[in-house]
């Protein structure tokens, strides 16, 4: 087996034995958590249209803001970083990526986080705006009516969803995705090293 094999089998490995086989939620901290709605599969593809926007709202919040809203946001920023940011192919749009439930959570989150922040001190003018352009959105394409099998599941800030790493084999564009990283990585170390002896 070639070098490279080696190294790129060593990093699946690596991956996929990052987290148990069976239990995909991780309590990280008391059970009282904020419980947080889940959403629908029609739901979760317009929130994630408006990600952006939503966190802009967020980080133009005061400091002072209350606990739940810190709670929320930072619910957020680990769930997006358990399921890479949203980066992976069909993690949103497809109910079988080992990606899609952590992205139900993340996006649940969101939703969450918008919706506590209509209720807010300030101007939260365009937190209402925001809200009525997604409602409308949401309306128009039905989406409440498009479920998958995690649309009814309930989260909480204190636990976090992992992605569902042993299924990554099994789904042809997480798997291409991560032999790309693989791929990459070996490729940027090898160049390093030449550079370095030169």
């Amino acid at each position: 087996m070639s070098r490279f094999m080696t190294c790129l089998l060593a990093f699946l490995c690596l991956v996929l034995g990052a987290a148990p086989a069976a239990a995909h939620h991780t309590t990280i901290g008391p059970t009282t958590g904020i419980s947080i709605p889940g959403l629908t599969h029609g739901q979760m593809a317009v929130i994630a249209e408006y990600r952006s926007q939503i966190l802009d709202l967020a980080d133009q919040q005061p400091f002072d803001a209350d606990e739940t809203f810190f709670r929320l946001r930072n619910y957020v920023d680990l769930q997006l970083f358990y399921c890479f940011w949203g980066m992976m192919p069909d993690s949103i749009s497809d109910e079988a990526s080992p990606f899609n439930e952590c992205s139900h959570a993340y996006l649940s989150g969101l939703q969450a986080l918008l919706l506590h922040m209509q209720g807010m001190r300030g101007d939260q003018t365009r937190v209402d705006a925001l809200i009525d352009r997604i409602q409308i959105e949401m309306l128009a394409h039905n989406a409440s009516m498009i479920l998958c099998q995690y649309s009814n599941e309930p989260f909480n800030t204190a636990d976090h969803v992992s992605p569902h790493w042993r299924d990554v084999p099994f789904h042809a564009p997480s798997l291409l995705t991560f032999i790309g990283i693989g791929t990459l990585s070996f490729g940027t170390t090898g160049g390093l090293r030449r550079l370095l002896r030169r």
